[in-house]
């Protein structure tokens, strides 16, 4: 497997894997026995590094990594978040944010029991709060990496200024937040932040919360509990209209014997060497299927060809509902 490294010690496999779907968003949780198997088969195959959150779930989705992983401990990276409170099924609009020092404490404590660690490798702030000086929230993750509780300091989808600010109280580790084929708004000023500070990048649904791997049906409904659902992009006018990014994705993968979900993930993996990519499953042929974008390396013919052809391709739907933009790039 290859290896990268975010900020300037973290080293983690080249992909990651996001765990969030197996107990939170795309339906009902899956299988706990199954999904430990397919946690174990991606330490087998390579895999180092593994997202978590407290609110998938919640909470059930640090329990199963926890669990699954305890074994195996040694040889991984686990990254968790805190800061976005929850109702019985998740975080829902009105369920708010939540970073005061006491709160981050509190509910790193309770993440450290179910994850069965001594200290959190990566832990995330996961959506900037306005009600909280980021220097405070900073200052707290400071203390808890002074303690031992926590190894590395993260942020989630937060803005250019926040990350500077922050990273001033305590050095970031890396920052996580959507980034795809047909999500590039980062391009403009945060990832050119994140170079010149040296801290790293974890796109997550970098195939497009699964559009990309041109697998989904645009005439088919979601099924009911999946909260795409919810999102403008995946309204059936959107994901018809979005089908000219993935005729570009499948015309490429055919010429390199590839699919569409490698050719998206090499996409990603092509754009910084310090991109650590973190595409979710709950399958186990899904889950070889991406690590196979590691055999296929874009030549820079190939990235212009993309560049060139994406620009001429206009992306339908709000990749998030109107009442969570205002959470977005604080």
């Amino acid at each position: 497997m290859q290896k990268r490294k975010l900020g300037q010690q973290l080293e983690v496999s080249a992909l990651g894997l996001g765990c969030m779907g197996m107990s939170f968003f795309y339906g009902p949780p899956r299988d706990t026995a199954e999904m430990t198997r397919l946690l174990r088969a991606a330490v087998d195959r390579g895999v180092t590094f593994f997202d978590t959150a407290e609110v998938y779930g919640p909470f059930v989705n640090e329990e199963l990594l926890g669990r699954a992983l305890a074994p195996v401990r040694g040889q991984v990276v686990l990254a968790t978040k805190f800061g976005l409170k929850h109702g019985e099924h998740g975080p829902t609009p009105t369920s708010g944010l939540d970073s005061r020092p006491e709160h981050i404490r509190r509910v790193t404590e309770a993440s450290l029991r179910r994850l069965q660690v001594e200290s959190i490798d990566l832990l995330y702030q996961h959506r900037v709060d306005p009600e909280v000086p980021i220097e405070e929230v900073a200052g707290t993750v400071k203390e808890l990496i002074a303690e031992g509780k926590v190894r590395h300091f993260g942020l989630s989808e937060a803005g250019a200024e926040t990350i500077r600010r922050a990273h001033a109280v305590q050095p970031v580790t890396a920052l996580q937040s959507e980034y795809s084929l047909w999500m590039r708004e980062h391009e403009s000023e945060i990832i050119p932040t994140l170079e010149e500070l040296g801290i790293g990048f974890v796109p997550f649904s970098p195939l497009g919360k699964g559009f990309l791997s041109g697998k989904m049906d645009a005439a088919a409904p979601l099924a009911q509990g999946d909260l795409r659902r919810m999102l403008p992009r995946f309204s059936p006018e959107a994901m018809q209209a979005n089908q000219a990014l993935i005729g570009l994705l499948q015309q490429i993968a055919d010429e390199k014997g590839a699919t569409p979900a490698q050719m998206a993930l090499a996409w990603v993996l092509a754009q910084k060497p310090w991109f650590v990519p973190i595409p979710g499953t709950t399958r186990l042929d899904r889950l070889e299927e991406n690590l196979g974008a590691l055999d296929h390396e874009l030549s820079p013919e190939d990235l212009q060809r993309i560049e060139e052809a994406t620009a001429r391709i206009r992306i339908f739907g709000a990749r998030v509902p109107e009442q969570f933009q205002s959470m977005l790039g604080r």
